[in-house]
């Protein structure tokens, strides 16, 4: 009877063990698949969130600057990209950002800063009442051959004309030098950094584009026409003649020949003088008042002067050295 008790208690035992053993298998299959039910859950919600957020930058880009705001690395990366401009300007001679700060503090001190405007900018929308009737002949020609819209030939032409008589310049010159160069594309930009409707050095001709809000002005149709041309104005009254201004402006001043961008150029020029019904006028004329050569300018003019020549000679090998002179830039 007792031998019976035993087995009994031992078969109780071992059928509460087992019934334990399982439900603490079922217990943790149970744990294992909801843990994988909800990690399965968050990271579709993950992935619709990143695909509602990509789809929000596309559509508002502005939206990214926002984010990058946002961004704990935000602060350590602009404190990185400061002291990379610090670094370039030690090498390069230049003030570092605290030597900067110091000097503008005692400039504002001692003098007036000079105030810096933005870039400038004019209707795109020209009634064609407000133009010429060479202007507009000018403008429609353009338009035809270039393939540009008429409104916005009509506003090149207009700023073209405008800055022609304030620099005693032909505008007829600054569109043909504008033709060549870009093809009258404001956005087209060279390997070595010509920016814009006249190709315009930005970065050697920093100074000029201040006033018109800094050198990002540079593919600003207005703010180029107005720095190109003054800058075409400068090399055609120190060569003396259009045709060495033209040479100065492509960076061919120290080369025999300027592989007939020149000749581009005035074969465009005598092409607009015959829409606009204009006789062909001898080209050197254009060059107004003569001025003293290079040579004789003050040290400062002189640097600036060699600094462009020196980044101009560079893009007119770089452009020029194996091409067909008769293809056009």
């Amino acid at each position: 009877m007792l031998q019976r008790f035993i087995q009994a208690g031992e078969a109780l035992s071992r059928k509460t063990a087992d019934q334990s053993a399982a439900m603490a298998s079922s217990f943790v299959r149970a744990t294992l698949r909801g843990m994988m039910t909800i990690a399965h859950h968050s990271l579709m919600v993950l992935g619709v969130a990143a695909i509602a957020a990509l789809t929000l930058m596309f559509v508002k880009p502005h939206f990214t600057e926002h984010l990058k705001a946002l961004s704990p690395f935000a602060a350590s990366t602009a404190e990185l990209a400061d002291e990379e401009i610090d670094g370039m300007n030690s090498i390069a001679g230049l003030p570092g950002k605290d030597e900067a700060a110091m000097l503008a503090l005692v400039q504002a001190n001692s003098a007036k800063q000079p105030v810096v405007r933005q870039p400038a900018r004019i209707p795109l929308q020209i009634s064609k009442a407000a133009l010429s009737e060479e202007q507009l002949a000018v403008s429609r020609w353009i338009s035809r051959r270039y393939r540009v819209a008429g409104d916005a030939t009509h506003m090149l032409v207009s700023e073209a004309y405008k800055n022609a008589e304030r620099l005693e310049l032909d505008p007829l010159l600054i569109l043909a030098v504008a033709a060549i160069e870009s093809g009258f594309n404001p956005f087209a930009e060279s390997a070595v950094g010509a920016q814009g409707l006249m190709q315009v050095m930005s970065k050697v001709h920093r100074e000029k584009f201040r006033e018109h809000g800094g050198v990002h002005a540079a593919l600003d149709p207005v703010a180029n026409i107005r720095v190109g041309s003054a800058i075409l104005k400068d090399y055609v009254r120190s060569g003396g003649s259009v045709e060495a201004g033209l040479k100065r402006y492509v960076g061919a001043a120290a080369f025999a020949t300027d592989s007939g961008y020149g000749s581009r150029v005035l074969a465009e020029y005598r092409r607009l003088q015959e829409v606009a019904g204009r006789a062909a006028p001898v080209v050197s004329t254009v060059a107004t008042t003569s001025e003293p050569d290079a040579s004789t300018k003050t040290d400062s003019h002189q640097k600036k002067v060699a600094d462009d020549a020196d980044n101009k000679a560079a893009a007119f090998t770089s452009t020029f050295g194996a091409r067909d002179p008769s293809v056009p830039v």
